[in-house]
């Protein structure tokens, strides 16, 4: 197995290259969770995995409630099927809760603290409620109860399954009663949440090892085992300097990728979701392609699955401006991919293309 197999690997079982999926929610359900705190990155992050997705398709997801945005894995912004948040955050919220802890610890906040803040929080979002987070402050402080900060609050209800976001006020979230939002699903026993959790990562984002499992999900290293013993006949592994890679049992790449160009939106499931990053990033260093100390991931140039720049998008209110910057001097047939896939971006967004130097 060389970084190039890897590759070409990732980029079909990611549903980068030829996707298949009809509409956004199968795509989510895929991964089992798509990294999602930057809401327009996470957008277009769904839909270059569609054909001829809009950002409205997604938006509507959304709002018929059959994607939902909330805090899951690492305790970050995820996108969930509708039918997979509930399980998804039972099995996770152990570990979930060890990450808030510290924070309560520190502050002096107990879980009494928190069952009287949910308690407000439950009323003021009562009656299919959605609110954004200055409203729920206000409704709080107007509650004089023991302050907690306003995103340590909204993240461990979150955690819990009291809330989750709602559809977007302009530029800002709003927040809403999970239970309200979301019909309730059938559960799973943690063993088969377990077994699902991992299925779906190897499948999605295979070839990969039990450490990049370990880092996408936040499990401990004895549950990503666990998971992995109980779907290994649904799995295909391959070796590479003592490296143990998993994948889906599927056929081996064919297609020559070479050039293939793809714009990938920061925090993309095909950079994130790995500990290991080396195989796209090849000999570049990682700041290249994230803002130092505060773990932002650049939106990426790809050609043939391998990072050869970064990009950025300046929105007006008719067009787009997109704008690379490259680390390497690319070929003709390169180029006129970039163009395309550009206009690919620009038709998500509904926007007139400029392309800047």
């Amino acid at each position: 197995m060389t970084d190039s197999f890897i590759r070409q690997h990732r980029l079909t079982s990611q549903a980068i290259h030829q996707p298949t999926f009809s509409n956004p929610t199968d795509v989510v359900a895929w991964f089992g969770a798509m990294q999602g705190q930057d809401f327009l990155a996470a957008k277009w992050a769904v839909g270059l995995r569609l054909p001829s997705a809009t950002d409205l398709t997604i938006d509507a997801a959304i709002a018929n409630r059959s994607i939902i945005r909330t805090w899951a894995l690492r305790g970050t912004l995820h996108l969930l099927a509708a039918s997979d948040v509930r399980w998804v955050l039972d099995l996770l919220r152990p570990r979930l809760h060890r990450l808030s802890e510290s924070y309560l610890r520190k502050l002096g906040i107990s879980i009494a603290d928190l069952t009287t803040s949910y308690n407000v929080m439950s009323q003021t979002l009562q009656g299919h409620r959605e609110l954004t987070r200055p409203e729920l402050t206000d409704a709080l402080q107007q509650a004089r109860i023991k302050h907690i900060p306003i995103n340590l609050l909204l993240c461990r209800a979150a955690f819990d399954g009291l809330i989750c976001c709602g559809v977007r006020q302009g530029s800002e979230n709003t927040y809403t009663l999970l239970d309200e939002w979301v019909p309730p699903s059938p559960t799973l026993a943690k063993d088969e949440a377990l077994a699902e959790l991992t299925k779906r990562y190897f499948m999605s984002h295979g070839p990969a090892t039990l450490q990049d499992f370990v880092w996408w999900s936040g499990l401990t290293v004895g549950e990503a085992k666990s998971g992995i013993d109980a779907v290994q006949s649904q799995l295909t592994q391959e070796s590479i300097n003592g490296q143990t890679y998993w994948m889906a049992n599927q056929s081996p790449v064919t297609t020559d990728l070479s050039r293939t160009v793809h714009l990938l939106p920061s925090f993309d499931e095909y950079l994130v979701g790995y500990k290991d990053r080396s195989a796209a990033l090849g000999s570049l260093a990682f700041n290249q392609v994230s803002s130092a100390g505060n773990g932002i991931f650049f939106p990426i140039v790809l050609i043939n699955g391998r990072v050869v720049g970064t990009w950025k998008r300046t929105i007006k209110k008719e067009t787009v401006s997109l704008q690379t910057n490259l680390f390497e001097s690319l070929r003709n047939e390169h180029t006129l991919a970039l163009t395309d896939v550009s206009k690919k971006f620009s038709r998500f967004i509904a926007k007139s293309l400029v392309v800047s130097p």
